[in-house]
């Protein structure tokens, strides 16, 4: 038995697997489903959507009037194809060479889980760049990634109206508003769309602003005369109860290329959207996986829906790569249902 024996992508996909069965997924990993096509362009159809208008009446014994279909505009793009290594370091290798000598399984295990912890590190790069993608869309409706060399930007035309700046900030606890700001976008989408929004998403400092607004805070005492502090848990059954929305409160992080600590979701911003799906997740077919798969020059396998892991003997110096690509990118169907709140005013 060698290192190449243990390093396969087989094995370190299933490492992958298991270790992330139970651990939370990505907010967004709910609201953008994955999917899989061939291929690197991404198109979908974006329907005219909006309120039903009304059947015509007729005469009896007379044509039916005919009615034209709903307008679509077809929404094309090139996805962004996503790829990175990692060698094995020699004295890594060194470690697990000297332990397969022993035979104790136990240690093997342990060398072996060390080095796969270190590989997996390029599936959670690529799970936190399809969240990155997908956060894009949802808080600005425009995807822009800037990285060796490439450069991508996609706007899923969000209407200007659903994008909007508050007049008093939010920090302004006591001349502010929030909840007729919220109830202001629900109620705009609603008229233009007939959708209503039921869910939102924001950051720690929006929520405790919301939670320190005195204006919300004197109807929760009307309601709770004896109540000391007022709870999360107050402040979500009050919301629900007057806006019929769920909020979200996201605070997870990522580092960008330059390796700096960034927020999925941006500060300042108040987003809301209908319940379902809001798009999809495409995956298209790497080189790695319509190339590499049937032949014999390296091991490929695929997780995630469309991640291809691949792992190839290198001569000199003896070692294993692993190559972690995907070719992904969220599309955006219910863009038109969003609405983006900023909760500070506008710079003049």
């Amino acid at each position: 038995m060698s290192i190449f024996d243990f390093m396969t992508s087989q094995e370190l996909t299933a490492y992958w697997e298991e270790l992330t069965k139970d651990e939370a997924p990505y907010p967004c990993e709910e609201l953008f489903p994955a999917q899989k096509k061939r291929g690197l362009t991404l198109k979908w159809l974006k329907g005219a959507r909006g309120l039903p208008i009304v059947l015509k009446s007729s005469a009896f014994d007379a044509a039916a009037i005919p009615r034209g279909r709903i307008g679509f505009s077809t929404m094309q793009t090139e996805m962004p194809y996503f790829k990175e290594s990692m060698y094995i370091d020699e004295e890594m290798r060194q470690e697990l060479n000297m332990v397969l000598e022993t035979g104790n399984q136990a240690y093997i295990d342990a060398i072996l889980n060390r080095i796969f912890d270190d590989e997996v590190n390029l599936l959670r790069a690529a799970r936190a760049s399809r969240e990155r993608m997908r956060m894009m869309a949802l808080t600005t409706g425009v995807v822009a990634i800037v990285s060796n060399g490439q450069a991508y930007t996609y706007d899923y035309g969000i209407p200007a109206e659903h994008k909007v700046n508050v007049e008093t900030a939010w920090a302004d606890h006591i001349n502010s508003d929030p909840i007729e700001d919220i109830r202001s976008m629900i109620e705009l989408i609603e008229d233009e769309t007939g959708e209503k929004c039921t869910r939102a998403m924001t950051t720690r400092a929006v929520w405790r602003d919301i939670r320190a607004n005195e204006k919300i805070a004197k109807e929760i005492y009307a309601v709770n005369p004896i109540v000391g502090t007022i709870t999360d848990s107050m402040l979500t059954t009050y919301i629900s109860d007057t806006l019929g929305i769920t909020i979200m409160v996201n605070e997870k992080r990522y580092k960008d290329e330059q390796e700096q600590t960034q927020k999925f979701m941006p500060d300042d911003t108040f987003v809301l959207f209908p319940a379902g799906a809001l798009g999809n997740t495409w995956f298209g077919t790497t080189p790695a996986e319509s190339d590499l798969m049937t032949g014999t020059a390296a091991n490929v396998s695929i997780t995630d829906v469309g991640v291809a892991v691949v792992t190839a003997t290198k001569v000199d110096p003896v070692n294993v790569e692993t190559i972690v690509s995907m070719i992904c990118m969220p599309s955006f169907e219910q863009a038109e249902n969003v609405g983006i709140i900023s909760v500070v005013p506008e710079e003049p």
